[in-house]
């Protein structure tokens, strides 16, 4: 450590009976957030997801793994385009709102990309995909889409570690 001090350690076996463990180890990993929207044959949905990542430049990829014991899970599986929001550090709302058991689309503005899916004003990026291919991971999918438009805009994004949201102020280590 840079301050000299001594880092206590804990090494494990990953035990499906006692998930938490493990989960408090992927949590020291701060990731940015997300919301995943489609327009499924019920209306238009959104998804919060922390499983975002770039697969490849040439060609464009990237992928997200909604959880499988999801109620939406199905219309996400399933939906053929899809847009990936990274949100900002001031819409922690959002999360709410399209977490489970939030209001989602009710009531909220919004627009629609080429694709008909419905789209998220004042983010930080906004990838438009098209679903590539699926791949099984456990007690998620991985979903790989294609590119097909980006956008982004200056700001701080919204992080997620160790179970809590907060911001990231771009200093230096």
């Amino acid at each position: 450590m840079a301050d000299g001090g001594v880092m206590q350690q804990q090494e494990f076996s990953p035990d499906a009976d006692d998930p938490r463990a493990l989960r408090d180890a992927l949590g020291r990993f701060a990731t940015g957030v997300t919301v995943v929207t489609i327009q499924s044959d019920t209306g238009p949905m959104g998804f919060v997801a922390n499983s975002f990542a770039a697969v490849s430049l040439d060609p464009p990829l990237v992928l997200w793994s909604p959880a499988r014991a999801s109620r939406r899970f199905a219309h996400f599986a399933r939906a053929r385009d899809f847009a990936v929001h990274v949100l900002p550090h001031d819409a922690l709302p959002w999360v709410a709102r399209f977490g489970r058991d939030g209001a989602g689309f009710d009531g909220l503005e919004h627009g629609h990309n080429a694709q008909g899916v419905p789209v998220l004003p004042a983010v930080l990026a906004r990838f438009d995909c098209r679903q590539h291919a699926t791949h099984d991971g456990g007690d998620h999918l991985i979903i790989i889409g294609r590119v097909l438009r980006a956008q982004c805009s200056d700001g701080a994004p919204l992080v997620f570690s160790q179970g809590q949201y907060g911001g990231f102020d771009g200093g230096t280590a």
